[in-house]
């Protein structure tokens, strides 16, 4: 999606436009600087849950041009937690646990032109592929309860689940709105026994909804975007995360049509306990909060949009 699209759609200059045969790619260069409101968060399975905080930001509400597209993005992620935080992991209990990677999420995407609830309608369907390498310092507890002291490695080069998503989105002068589904199929690379895993192994929904606040006459942009997941028994390890809530938002100010920067944040707070037999370290809720700039510049690939006004 372009950003005169955006622009033109905010201000209502055009109030129907047709894009005809065009795939749109959008770039947003973000930093988010994360702030931990909590000093243990090892609830969700292993202190890894299905939804990524963050995943929402700037211009998150807006409706786009009707046809196909395709995103992706990449994430580095970069976790530690001391050697007094337990989690299971493996089928054993570890402690002193490390891990990073290179990930890259992506996959296609269709606007549908036909209204749905008099709203714009699209559909998309992301995986994700990279490279994981988690490490822990020690081994508390094996699987028939010997203990085992020492450090241990993985590293995993393979494809994650499958991530359904679609949406309606409603737009009205400077102000838009959304709800959204989305979910994960749990297909992706997963052992319980292995360290290194890119599949949560169990699957997992998600929705909620969203507002933008976007005024092309002075540059403001504001985007908020809630939800809850609910997350399945993981058949493998018969453990059940609890019930999640997240809030992401972004704020930002355009110095031209096409580059912005403000800030970009996010909250989430697990609201119910894990459980089910394999939650041998009880219901733990987890707790976490960032903030940070973004910086943002947006382009068309391909033809030129074609638009008719009415």
């Amino acid at each position: 999606m372009s950003i005169k699209a955006i622009f033109d759609r905010a201000s209502r200059e055009v109030t129907k436009r047709k894009s005809v045969g065009r795939w749109a790619v959008s770039a947003v260069v973000g930093t988010i600087i994360g702030l931990a409101t909590a000093p243990i968060v090892n609830a969700d399975e292993g202190g890894i849950s299905f939804w990524l905080p963050g995943l929402f930001g700037s211009l998150a509400a807006v409706p786009g041009h009707p046809g196909w597209g395709f995103t992706a993005i990449y994430v580095h992620p970069s976790a530690s937690a001391s050697a007094g935080t337990t989690f299971f992991r493996g089928g054993a209990f570890v402690a002193g646990v490390k891990g990073s990677g290179d990930l890259v999420a992506y996959g296609p995407s269709y606007i549908f032109e036909t209204p749905v609830l008099g709203g714009q309608f699209s559909a998309s369907m992301f995986n994700v592929v990279g490279r994981s390498v988690p490490s822990i310092s020690a081994t508390l507890t094996g699987p028939r309860g010997n203990t085992i002291s020492g450090t241990a490695s993985q590293s995993l080069t393979s494809f994650g689940d499958l991530l359904p998503q679609a949406s309606i989105k409603w737009n009205n002068g400077v102000h838009n709105f959304m709800v959204y589904g989305t979910g994960d199929i749990p297909v992706g690379d997963y052992d319980q026994n292995r360290l290194a895993n890119l599949g949560i192994g169990h699957g997992a929904i998600d929705g909620g909804g969203g507002y933008t606040y976007f005024n092309p006459m002075t540059g403001l942009e504001f985007s908020a975007v809630a939800g809850l997941t609910y997350n399945f028994e993981n058949p493998h390890t018969q453990y059940t995360n609890g019930i999640d809530a997240h809030l992401d938002w972004g704020a930002s100010y355009f110095l031209t049509k096409q580059f912005h920067f403000g800030a970009v944040g996010y909250y989430f707070q697990q609201l119910t306990g894990d459980s089910g037999p394999g939650a041998k370290l009880g219901p733990f809720k987890s707790r976490v909060a960032g903030v940070g700039p973004q910086v943002g510049y947006l382009f068309p690939v391909g033809d030129k949009i074609q638009a008719t006004s009415m």
